[in-house]
């Protein structure tokens, strides 16, 4: 079956499950639902009893026909006919609104549990996989489990009904019936060979389409970018390319399911030819009656339907059963951060120390290796260093974003793993290089930190950021919109939106990982007003490359390929002559005032 697999891998989180296990899972989700669904079993038996009622009505009243034409008998025929159909339509639409919302219920509480655990997810989960790909386990897959949960109460329904049928047949004759009975093990049988190419197709299926969502997703998000260099082109291309893999797959999970069918109604044929030809002689020979005859001809319409539908659902089970191993694959995975307990600290002052601390993010990426770092509460530090020397690697795990290997980071003298996570990240706040403002007000995203803060706390915190001047370039104050991402401000706002928003958590240590890489120097210059407020009395790391932010520090840290090298004040460092003294040359000296004044001075001569 490689020619289904089409280059598509399956994610790292994802599990195999026994078709067992999952099928014991999803009776697990409709537990709570037990009252709905007996009133959905009630309703199945006695839709299943109308319709096999209706045939052996009309044959019966066949039977009266021919034995006494006259008008009140076939009126009476009709009538029951007429009361029997609408009962059983009545039954099954009862049935269909009380299962409608037991399924609705069980999908309800399934997509709440998979974004929950989208939720529980590590950081570093997010960046190994797509978000479209996980947005596609949400929304797609949850969908397509319900179908799986339709098909089984199609499927219950249909099993009693053919029961039914064969009851009443065997009454009737015993010879024509078993012509039925043998047609099951075949017809069963050719259906299970579907069974194992139906469940890989299906997930491949689901795979592609997971592939193109993500694609889609990020090339809205990246649309700026790929206009910028021209390059809608080759994004189209791309997505052309991988729009016709999921059509090919799709293709051949259509083919599979698709093919059953024809050969089922080839076997389905086969007996009805034989009911024909035993029913026809025994009608000739007078055996059977003319109400018989119908009723063996009607039950056996009546009766091929949902036994190809019983041997054809093990086929479109699989639909359901991949759908829900991809969802609980994502609920199930676990988490690479692991606490070792649920420590609440009341108060955090803010000292933080590593502990000969040793940090990958894979096998062959080492990124610190036995590094050990004191940083007392209310101190500013500023990690500089190289790209790959490990500073955004520092933030994030004292964020608790990754789980490192060994050694202890701890928090106020507490191992940071026996803290409760949640209520730790109470006390901490960061501010990134881009920060993400979610749709709304200007108000809406400072509030994000404390829903519950009131209006006026929310402008103090705005007007503590560089007194507040900036919210005057605002169309519409605190209540402008942000649009998507924020995109209707400008960089420099967001991160003015950001540090407020920080201001009103009021933490007790703020992680800087470039805030202001980002922006130009009059508008850097406004953020750092902004920078002074908000760190003020805080233990703050710093993670920069403009020297703006790190020059009014307590202690620079010099990283080099995840190790210490060097550590102290501005002067002292820079009268060492060492790596930081480099630099500073390098990168730092021209965003000095005294040499943007001198450029200025060269600019005019």
């Amino acid at each position: 079956m490689g020619f289904l697999m089409d280059g598509l891998d399956a994610e790292g989180y994802d599990r195999k499950y026994a078709d067992g296990d999952l099928v014991r899972r999803i009776i697990r989700y409709f537990k709570p639902q037990s009252q709905k669904m007996t009133i959905v079993g009630v309703l199945v038996l006695l839709s299943s009893l109308s319709s096999t009622a209706l045939p052996v009505v009309i044959s019966r009243g066949l039977d009266a026909i021919q034995a006494d034409p006259r008008d009140a008998i076939i009126v009476t025929v009709a009538v029951l006919a007429v009361g029997v159909g609408v009962l059983g339509w009545l039954f099954n639409f009862v049935r269909r609104w009380y299962s409608s919302q037991a399924i609705g219920d069980v999908v309800l509480k399934l997509r709440e549990d998979a974004f929950e655990a989208v939720l529980r997810r590590d950081l570093s989960f997010f960046d190994a996989y797509p978000s479209g790909k996980i947005v596609s386990r949400v929304t797609s897959d949850t969908h397509a489990f319900s179908q799986v949960v339709n098909l089984v109460m199609e499927l219950v329904s249909q099993i009693l009904l053919v029961g039914l049928l064969l009851i009443y047949l065997t009454l009737v004759d015993a010879q024509l019936t078993l012509v039925l009975i043998l047609m099951i093990p075949v017809i069963m049988g050719v259906a299970l060979a579907f069974r194992k190419i139906a469940r890989v197709t299906v997930t491949q299926s689901r795979r592609a389409r997971a592939e193109v969502s993500a694609l889609i997703q990020e090339s809205v998000a990246g649309i700026g970018v790929a206009k910028t260099f021209r390059q809608e082109t080759s994004m189209y291309g791309d997505f052309l390319g991988l729009n016709r893999r999921s059509f090919r797959i799709n293709l051949r999970t259509g083919y599979v399911f698709t093919g059953i069918f024809p050969i089922l109604n080839v076997l389905a044929g086969i007996g009805t030819a034989g009911l024909v030809f035993f029913g026809g002689r025994g009608l000739v020979f007078g055996t059977l009656t003319a109400g018989d005859y119908f009723l063996f001809i009607q039950g056996m319409l009546m009766f091929w339907f949902p036994l190809t539908s019983i041997a054809s659902f093990w086929s479109q089970f699989q639909l359901g059963l991949a759908a829900g191993e991809r969802v609980f694959s994502l609920i199930d995975d676990d988490p690479k951060v692991r606490q070792t307990g649920s420590t609440v600290l009341k108060t955090i002052k803010g000292a933080i120390t590593f502990e000969n601390l040793s940090f990958r993010y894979t096998d062959k990426e080492q990124v610190l290796d036995n590094f050990s770092l004191r940083i007392n509460a209310g101190e500013s530090v500023a990690l500089v260093g190289h790209t790959g020397a490990g500073k955004s690697s520092i933030g994030k795990l004292i964020a608790r974003f990754y789980e490192f290997q060994s050694g202890r980071i701890l928090i106020d003298g507490v191992d940071i793993r026996s803290l409760d996570l949640q209520a730790f990240r109470r006390h901490l706040g960061v501010v990134t290089q881009t920060p993400f403002l979610f749709d709304g007000t200007v108000a809406d995203n400072i509030r994000y930190g404390r829903r519950e803060a009131t209006d006026a706390e929310v402008e103090r915190a705005a007007r503590q950021i560089a007194n507040g001047d900036w919210l005057d370039t605002l169309p519409a104050g605190l209540e402008t919109t942000v649009g998507e991402r924020g995109s209707s401000l400008s960089m420099g706002q967001r991160q003015l939106v950001a540090l407020a928003r920080i201001m009103l958590q009021n933490p007790s240590i703020i992680i800087l990982d470039e805030a202001t890489a980002s922006v130009d120097p009059m508008t850097e210059a406004l953020i750092q007003e902004g920078l002074d407020a908000v760190l003020k009395g805080r233990t703050s790391i710093v993670i920069a490359h403009r020297l703006s932010t790190i020059r009014n520090v307590d202690r620079i840290i010099v990283l080099k390929q995840g190790q210490i090298i060097e550590e102290g004040s501005h002067d002292s460092l820079m009268a060492n002559g060492g790596h930081y003294a480099e630099l500073y040359n390098t990168y730092f000296r021209h965003q000095s005032i005294q040499y943007i004044e001198a450029s200025k001075y060269l600019l005019e001569e």
